[in-house]
């Protein structure tokens, strides 16, 4: 059924080309920058985790 629903639409044959090069560009994008990334901007959000994690400890041990 669906098939035949989709078929009936004109110009169908262009939203697969479309979502894979919005696909494509995306990544892409998201590759280049990326690489171009600064490497000290990089490590500074890295250690985000471990520092919230480090504050989680803090405050438990001030709770007992």
């Amino acid at each position: 059924m669906y098939k035949n629903v989709l078929q009936a639409i004109d110009g169908i044959e262009i939203y697969p080309l479309i979502s894979f090069t919005i696909f494509f560009v995306f990544f892409l994008g998201l590759i280049i920058y990326v690489a171009l990334m600064d490497k000290k901007y990089a490590q500074t959000m890295s250690n985000f985790a471990r520092e919230d994690e480090d504050q989680d400890t803090i405050f438990e041990g001030a709770r007992r």
